[in-house]
């Protein structure tokens, strides 16, 4: 997909903002990660000062949904740190210094505290989760926070394809994936999707 007419409309919403937050949301699978960075690129490419800042950096550690019985539910709205990401989104838009924000590490799946920093002359940031636009508590006092927003949004159909093809990546067998993808990631797909706040730009895919 070329990134260049969402660009376009970035730039032009962006005139003259000393600091302007763009939301990239969707359900899982849907492709925010990398729409991001292609989105990050391609504004450096125009003269911008451009940064994501990723929602998955706000994951609990699995110890804590451990204790409250949500290990297995890792990656739901409800195994966030929503708080601390609303106390980050506020302080990016104060505009006021540099901002440390965590990074989600993957390959051991934990979050890394202040892995990243929002330098004080980033004008864009590209802030990208599953929930940026969910429409339920606590996450609905996001509404406000952001500047301009992307929903992406693949199809239910398509996202288990790739959730499944996902876990078979992992090296989970087919009813170890299909349990994984039906148990967690596909439940949290419908959620975002059917309760999702109002985007300025809804996407098919990417």
């Amino acid at each position: 997909m070329n990134v260049g007419p969402v660009v376009d409309q970035i730039l032009e919403r962006a005139a003259g903002a000393a600091r302007f937050v763009v939301a990239i949301a969707g359900p899982p699978g849907a492709g925010k990660s990398t729409l991001s960075d292609a989105l990050a690129e391609a504004l450096v490419a125009a003269g911008e000062m451009a940064a994501v800042l990723p929602m998955d950096g706000f994951h609990m550690d699995n110890a804590v949904l451990e204790e409250k019985g949500l290990l297995a539910r890792k990656g739901a709205p409800e195994t966030f740190d929503v708080r601390s990401f609303l106390a980050t989104i506020a302080a990016v838009r104060a505009n006021d210094g540099e901002v440390l924000v965590p990074v989600f590490d993957r390959s051991r799946e934990l979050a890394i505290a202040s892995a990243r920093v929002v330098a004080a002359d980033t004008r864009i940031i590209l802030a990208e989760g599953n929930y940026l636009l969910l429409d339920e508590a606590p996450w609905n006092k996001l509404a406000g926070a952001f500047d301009f927003s992307i929903f992406i949004n693949p199809g239910i159909e398509e996202l288990e394809r790739r959730l499944l093809k996902r876990w078979f990546d992992h090296g989970y067998d087919e009813e170890a994936a299909k349990r994984k993808a039906h148990g967690n990631d596909i439940p949290n797909a419908h959620r975002v999707v059917e309760h999702q706040r109002r985007a300025d730009v809804v996407l098919a895919d990417f």
